[in-house]
């Protein structure tokens, strides 16, 4: 592959990331709507402050290459902000459903630190220093949102648990050799 080519999936690469923040901006605000939490709403919020700077970080790389920014849409996003609408349209309440929203969140955020990892190196090998500084700059914040999700879901999903109904686990273990009995008899 040329570097030319390489160049190009570079620009698409910031292109995909560039709609993916740009998704994000209109599911955030939403999120930290179904948010019963105070916490987590305030960390939707702030994320979305942080998301609003992401992309501008992405524009400044791109002009710098002389591209425009739009141009690709993130498929994957849209499905990462389907299933996060999913969560928000359900009937889960409180804390659940903050459980559940904290999950889409790190889906989210996992996809991120992939696709800017990505991005980075791809800056790096193509001698893009100022790409590579601001590429760095929001792969660490979105590393720090995703531990900061983790740490606010200690809490939260320890008190959906209280809140729902514990499994019977020694009902469960001994319902498996029933299944695979019958699954073996088939």
């Amino acid at each position: 592959m040329d570097s030319n080519s390489f160049r190009e999936l570079y620009i698409n690469e910031l292109q995909d990331l560039y709609d993916a923040e740009n998704q994000l901006i209109e599911a955030l605000p939403k999120m930290a709507a179904a948010s019963s939490s105070a916490e987590l709403r305030a960390g939707f919020e702030a994320h979305l402050q942080q998301t609003r700077g992401h992309a501008i970080r992405l524009e400044q790389i791109l002009a710098a290459l002389g591209e425009d920014a739009k141009g690709k849409k993130c498929k994957a996003m849209k499905g990462l902000v389907s299933e996060g609408g999913e969560m928000i349209d359900s009937d889960f309440e409180g804390a659940v459903k903050d459980a559940g929203l904290i999950g889409a969140a790190q889906r989210v955020e996992h996809y991120e630190i992939a696709a800017y990892g990505t991005a980075r190196t791809f800056a790096e090998i193509l001698g893009d220093q100022a790409g590579v500084r601001l590429l760095e700059e929001t792969l660490q914040e979105e590393k720090e949102t995703n531990e900061k999700l983790t740490e606010l879901s200690e809490a939260i999903n320890a008190e959906a648990a209280e809140l729902s109904v514990p499994l019977d686990v020694e009902a469960l273990d001994a319902e498996q050799p029933k299944r695979k009995a019958k699954s073996a008899g088939r």
